[in-house]
């Protein structure tokens, strides 16, 4: 049976994540109250992100930049999108 959370991006129990995403604090956060679904989720954005807005990952100031959008989107806050994006329509 695969680990559950109590997700904070959908307030609900789903499933876990297998291991925490990336080292420290951070990523033990994320582990403990981030489902799967949402952090896949977050991949997606996040690449759609660093590709149209031409984020540099050696920049810190776009890493911070990164960090707080993913803060946001997990919240549920308004976090940044791409440029002109428009999301499919549910078919």
């Amino acid at each position: 049976m695969s680990r559950t959370v109590f997700c904070k991006k959908y307030q609900q129990q789903l499933e876990g994540l297998d291991t925490p995403p990336y080292p420290g604090a951070k990523g033990q956060e994320i582990f403990a109250t981030i489902s799967k679904k949402a952090w896949q989720e977050w991949l997606a954005h996040q690449t759609m992100l660093i590709n149209e807005r031409q984020l540099n990952m050696i920049d810190a100031k776009d890493r911070q930049f990164l960090q707080l959008q993913m803060d946001k989107f997990m919240a549920g806050e308004d976090y940044a999108k791409a440029d002109g994006y428009v999301p499919e329509q549910d078919k």
